[in-house]
């Protein structure tokens, strides 16, 4: 697959160099005539010949087959339709899209033009993760109680302390802890267990951010909580309670490493099929799916990611948090 990234900015950085080993060809990067240079430095270790100050130049590259949309979230709608118009496919990091609205335009528009779209959410394609809901939720009776958690203290929270805001705390690039950490916890949740009866979110709120706060999730017969934080640290993890036993996983549900089964009876249980990066999997399966012409799974993962976008959003207004791109729907 010959890939264009748009973005220069960490992520790009961190999974660039690997893409030729998961089945990509990196042919082009676009940032903005601000950041020219960074984009002059990636090509140049890449090898990369076409480089770009504007996104609608990549996308209208013919060597381009597919788009990495790696830019803040408020850019992930504009940049994500005009490579589809442009007739690429396109893997657009988290969040889909600033809110509900604009993600289920754009996954409808990845349908109507027949291209792929893919999320980049690594939780719910980490080895894992699939061997926990497949092999080890059965296991464990019915589920009562289910608890995740992300926190992680930020140094862009110094900055925002300081009175300086940028984009992971700025209400209109859709900042924030539920569209940064708090979607991993949530894609935990809702790929294990789907649309809940009732979201809630309370939040720590500072000046108009959440920076921190905790997802109430009410199931048929269970409660959930996902947790996720920016202004604090904590050990991140999940525990999956049931009737008869427990799972437990203490790293983050990004990176979905070892989880351990206790059943009621004594036994134990280790499961850990990491992949050594966890951007990994993500990016076989997107390519193992377009060499496979699976649209089906695709647009089945599509639709999970316009439903963690619909909860997401719904109870981040809810709480007080607001976006531009709600004024605009």
């Amino acid at each position: 697959m010959k890939l264009g990234i748009v973005g220069t900015g960490m992520i790009a950085h961190l999974v660039g160099p690997n893409l030729a080993g998961w089945g990509y060809e990196v042919v082009a990067v676009a940032g903005t005539p601000q950041t020219m240079g960074e984009v002059e430095e990636l090509a140049d270790a890449w090898g990369v010949r076409g480089r770009y100050s504007d996104y609608r130049e990549l996308v209208a590259d013919p060597e381009v087959e597919a788009v990495y949309v790696a830019v803040p979230n408020f850019l992930h709608y504009a940049v994500s339709e005009a490579a589809l118009d442009a007739g690429k496919d396109v893997i657009c990091e988290k969040p889909l899209a600033s809110g509900e609205d604009e993600a289920a335009r754009i996954a409808e528009l990845a349908k109507k033009r027949g291209r792929f779209l893919w999320e980049a959410m690594v939780t719910t394609r980490q080895p894992n993760y699939v061997a926990l809901r497949r092999d080890l939720l059965p296991r464990i009776g019915d589920v009562k109680v289910v608890t995740v958690n992300y926190s992680q203290y930020s140094s862009r929270y110094d900055a925002f302390r300081e009175g300086r805001v940028l984009p992971a705390f700025d209400p209109a690039k859709a900042g924030g802890a539920i569209m940064d950490l708090g979607i991993y916890t949530l894609s935990f949740v809702l790929g294990l267990f789907g649309e809940p009866l009732e979201a809630r979110y309370a939040a720590n709120i500072e000046r108009g951010i959440d920076t921190s706060g905790v997802a109430y999730l009410r199931y048929d017969d269970f409660v959930a909580t996902a947790i996720c934080a920016k202004d604090c640290g904590a050990p991140s993890g999940a525990l999956i309670q049931g009737t008869d036993g427990y799972i437990l996983m203490d790293t983050p549900p990004n990176v979905c490493g070892k989880v351990v089964l206790h059943l009621n009876d004594g036994t134990q249980e280790v499961h850990d099929a990491s992949h050594s990066l966890v951007w990994e999997g993500e990016f076989r399966e997107f390519a193992r799916q377009r060499r496979a012409g699976d649209f089906e799974a695709c647009y089945r993962q599509l639709d999970q990611s316009v439903l963690v976008s619909r909860v997401q959003n719904e109870i981040r207004r809810a709480a007080g948090v607001i976006f531009p791109t709600d004024e605009r729907n």
